[in-house]
């Protein structure tokens, strides 16, 4: 039920004491009891219609009960609304964080993987044009001419690109010369229980085998079938070095 303000409250006090007010009037100014008791009845009669349309008045009830609504309603509004704001004002500030820390983190996370996905002739940078020493291609088998396993071609660069440490421990002073020739990225072939999956050596050590079909388990990642002598590079394969 909606609460009686101070202004309905002050109204009903008004109301309930007119009545002893006029009474009292009445006994002074009036001319006989006749009339005194006419006008108290006027008076009753009057006040009672007044609190009646007041507060005994469907009508007037629900008026104050669609101004307490209204008023709630608007209250709950700004009270949500301020909610609102201020959740999506700390979201905001969070994410603006998240994405400074993360966005740094990404950066320098993304330029060492850049860096590293350039070593092992892993880089997508397109080999084109091909250069006319570059003896093998992808999609051919070799087999190595020191320790005999084989494999397929999947990846090489014009001269070796791996961190400076594996150069070292690869390449003693006598070899140092081998950085410079041309490097090849090998997979594998599981067959030869070699128990490495990948090779990267440098073109002197390699051998073409016609004919011999190589088991790995990243072969469709790379090929999409074998002609007989040399493997199918899959189509983003194909772009990077297009002249294979």
């Amino acid at each position: 039920m909606p609460l009686i303000n101070a202004a309905a409250a002050l109204q009903i006090c008004v109301l309930l004491s007119a009545l002893p007010a006029q009474y009292f009037i009445s006994q002074w100014y009036g001319t006989d009891s006749a009339q005194r008791i006419q006008i108290t009845e006027r008076l009753i009669i009057a006040s009672w219609s007044s609190f009646t349309k007041s507060y005994l008045s469907l009508d007037a009830w629900a008026d104050r009960l669609k101004l307490w609504l209204s008023k709630t309603r608007f209250e709950l509004n700004q009270y949500f609304l301020k909610k609102v704001l201020f959740a999506q004002l700390w979201n905001l500030l969070l994410l603006s964080s998240r994405n400074w820390y993360y966005g740094e983190k990404k950066t320098k996370i993304g330029n060492n993987e850049a860096e590293t996905h350039s070593y092992f002739a892993e880089s997508t940078h397109v080999r084109s044009p091909k250069p006319e020493y570059i003896q093998f291609s992808v999609g051919q088998v070799i087999v190595h001419k020191r320790f005999g396993y084989s494999g397929v071609i999947v990846g090489w660069d014009v001269k070796a690109k791996a961190p400076e440490e594996w150069l070292q421990h690869k390449y003693p002073p006598a070899k140092q010369d081998l950085k410079d020739t041309p490097h090849y990225r090998i997979l594998i072939n599981k067959a030869n229980g070699f128990g490495k999956s990948t090779a990267y050596i440098p073109e002197e050590e390699i051998t073409i085998i016609m004919g011999l079909e190589v088991h790995h388990p990243d072969m469709k990642a790379y090929f999409s079938g074998y002609d007989g002598s040399k493997y199918i590079m899959q189509p983003w394969l194909k772009k990077i070095y297009p002249h294979d």
